[in-house]
Parts: C-alpha cells; sequence; structure tokens
C-alpha cells in the first residue's frame, strides 16, 4: 500500500512533550492541575502515529494510547484513543485556518502550534447532548525532545 502524502503532515507532532495545564472549574470541581508527558511517533511502516501519554489530573493518574491515521475514501485523518479507565473513543482530525481540530461525540478540541511548532497549545471542551459545548481544559505542551 502506498502511503498517503497527507500523512507528512502529522510530522509536527511527532517528538517528546511535556504538557502542563489545567481544568476549568465547574459546581461542585474546582479546577485541577494537569502535568503529563506525551510522545507522538510513527508506527513500523510510517502510515499511523502512536501517542502514548502519562499524568496526573490533580491527584488522579491518567494516560492511555492515541492511534492517529488517514483514511483516503473519507479524506481525513481519525483518532482511536484508548485511556487508562478502559474507555474507546473515535475523533476526526483535521487542520484549518493553522489550526488542529479533534471532533468526537462529546468531545472536541481546537490547538495550535507556535512559529517554531515546539509548543502546541489546546483548548479542550465537552459536551452531553453534543450540542451544548463547555470548556473542559487547557493545555500546552512544549516539545522536549
Amino acid at each position: 500500500m502506498t502511503r498517503p502524502r497527507e500523512l507528512d503532515r502529522l510530522n509536527v507532532f511527532i517528538g517528546r512533550w511535556m504538557t502542563e495545564g489545567e481544568t476549568v472549574g465547574q459546581a461542585g470541581a474546582p479546577a485541577a492541575p494537569i502535568v503529563a508527558s506525551d510522545v507522538y511517533q510513527w508506527a513500523p511502516g510510517g502510515h499511523f502515529v502512536m501517542h502514548p501519554a502519562y499524568g496526573r489530573i490533580g491527584s488522579m493518574g491518567v494516560g492511555g494510547l492515541e492511534v492517529i491515521g488517514y483514511d483516503p475514501a473519507t479524506k481525513q485523518f481519525r483518532t482511536h484513543f484508548f485511556d487508562s479507565q478502559g474507555n474507546v473513543t473515535t475523533q476526526s482530525l483535521s487542520h484549518r485556518d493553522g489550526a488542529w481540530i479533534w471532533q468526537g461525540t462529546n468531545t472536541r478540541c481546537k490547538g495550535r502550534f507556535d512559529e517554531d511548532s515546539n509548543t502546541l497549545t489546546a483548548y479542550h471542551e465537552r459536551s452531553d447532548d453534543g450540542v451544548h459545548w463547555t470548556p473542559s481544559m487547557e493545555v500546552t505542551l512544549r516539545k522536549v525532545d
């Protein structure tokens, strides 16, 4: 199978990142600090990006594995995230107007890289009904390697 050239756009993610930020406080739940380590690397063959993440939100250990690929039939990136609580979520991933946008049924995120692509600031939102969205967290990933 020929590797789609569109996958080259994902090179901006490749590397080791330190992530810091916080959740957005909600009624009954104050904001919590977020600290994590993220690694983006090409899977063997270069058709998928593997993204393991390990960290803490407040005092809770969190993490998971995201796998990103490209679907030539729909001409869009797809992500599959397997989290440390046993959940699996799927999102589309697109690049529009200088921003990377992850879009799922009840979660979405908009991230922008800085000028030298060594910092990614990401704004996450969630929705109970897929219509009304509220901010859930803001994180900044800084490339360390």
